[in-house]
């Protein structure tokens, strides 16, 4: 059996306000005819499917859209989603009872029983051949809150130990249901130890302040683990059968120089054999100019420097400026200095000098508490701008502060 690994869409995102449905469908598009060239039996997708957990008609149509023409142009295909961090459970899980007709698993929700049983038969999907048979068992595990994971006894992170144990159940049921030469790969949306993440684009998963995972809660009978929620393509602790695929887009700036890809996977027998990953083709590139923060006038010149404007989508452009003091005007320079050119300004990225240790300085709640809201306005001036904050800035809050107070009382 092949299958490939994918995740992290996030169908619906925008960069700075613009809008990526163009760049969304051109992956779809190349999804599909690379599971025909590649003759792939199963589809893996590690969650965030939307970008997030109200998304808009249009994202899923989009999705819905996929599944019915991956299925036309590949009949024998089987689908797995699970639903991510990003993702509402509910939401995704409900045109379930209508896609499995289209041999799409849909796991959003840990299920239990009357008596608070976790129904592990729903979160072990069966992976079918050509011929219809079970080839290999898929342990489709969404990503897990603290109450959808069993109880660990004597545990010291109720919430870590209490996912492995769930990992350990699922994948005892999957070892009763598979036969002799039969694969079971682990699909999962989580963070695990050691992964590289991208802090721009990456809602972190902090619960009661756990976060990453140990790759030991993979027993050896996994012949795969499918990962999703870092952006980044990466093996997790050296371990080529344990990967994150990566997002196909670049979600953000700091990922403009990430290998965007899907994992082709090749099983033989009970083990993974070839990995290989897939490029995919960026439809709109990401530039980031110049590479490093600059002074106004250096990032200026760099500015008018860029080609004029073609053919094409012209590419998203990030400013990396670096100034010693503010600059009020520095957006209509920018923009001045980008007429003609042929990039869309997404984002002007500034940096000051380091700020003084004492605005820097941890404040207790209590402490934090007793600030008036002009002393927090003052501290964030000085901490972004390293200088006072202007009076006129200063009475432009004041009156805010007022309006608001005045509407509050009516």
């Amino acid at each position: 059996m092949r299958f490939l690994h994918t995740s992290d869409w996030h169908l619906g995102q925008t960069l700075h306000s613009f809008e990526r449905f163009h760049e969304h469908q051109a992956f779809l598009d190349w999804l599909i005819d690379t599971i025909v060239a590649e003759q792939v039996d199963a589809l893996l997708i590690a969650g965030d499917i939307y970008d997030n957990a109200n998304p808009s008609a249009a994202s899923q149509k989009q999705l819905y859209r996929f599944l019915r023409r991956a299925k036309s142009a590949a009949p024998h295909l089987n689908i797995v989603i699970i639903a991510g961090n990003h993702d509402s459970a509910g939401r995704l899980e409900a045109p379930g009872p209508l896609l499995e007709e289209l041999d799409v698993s849909l796991v959003g929700n840990v299920v239990r029983d009357a008596d608070g049983n976790i129904d592990y038969g729903r979160l072990v999907v069966p992976l079918k051949d050509r011929g219809g048979q079970a080839a290999a068992w898929c342990l489709a595990v969404p990503f897990l809150r603290p109450g959808d994971v069993p109880r660990a006894d004597g545990a010291t992170d109720a919430y870590t130990e209490g996912i492995a144990l769930l990992y350990r159940q699922a994948l005892a049921h999957a070892l009763s249901c598979r036969q002799a030469g039969q694969a079971i790969i682990a699909l999962g949306h989580c963070h695990m130890t050691g992964g590289a993440a991208s802090e721009d684009s990456e809602r972190r998963i902090v619960i009661g302040g756990s976060e990453a995972l140990s790759a030991s809660m993979f027993g050896p009978e996994i012949a795969y683990a499918a990962l999703g929620h870092l952006h980044l393509a990466q093996m997790v602790g050296r371990q080529p059968h344990l990967r994150y695929c990566g997002s196909p887009l670049p979600l953000s700036f700091s990922e403009v120089n990430y290998n965007h890809q899907v994992l082709r996977v090749d099983l033989d027998g009970e083990r993974a054999g070839e990995i290989l990953p897939l490029p995919v083709p960026r439809a709109v590139d990401l530039l980031r100019v110049p590479l490093k923060p600059a002074p106004v006038e250096d990032v200026l010149a760099a500015l008018r420097a860029l080609p004029p404007g073609g053919e094409g989508v012209p590419p998203y452009l990030e400013v990396r400026v670096r100034l010693d003091a503010p600059e009020p005007g520095l957006r209509a320079k920018v923009e001045a200095a980008l007429e003609g050119r042929h990039a869309r300004l997404a984002r002007i990225d500034t940096s000051l000098p380091v700020r003084g240790e004492e605005d820097g300085a941890t404040l207790s709640l209590d402490q934090l508490d007793q600030l008036q809201p002009d002393e927090i306005f003052r501290r964030l001036y000085r901490q972004k701008f390293d200088a006072e904050a202007p009076p006129e800035q200063l009475a432009a809050f004041t009156e805010l502060m007022l309006g608001m107070d005045e509407e509050a009382g009516a």
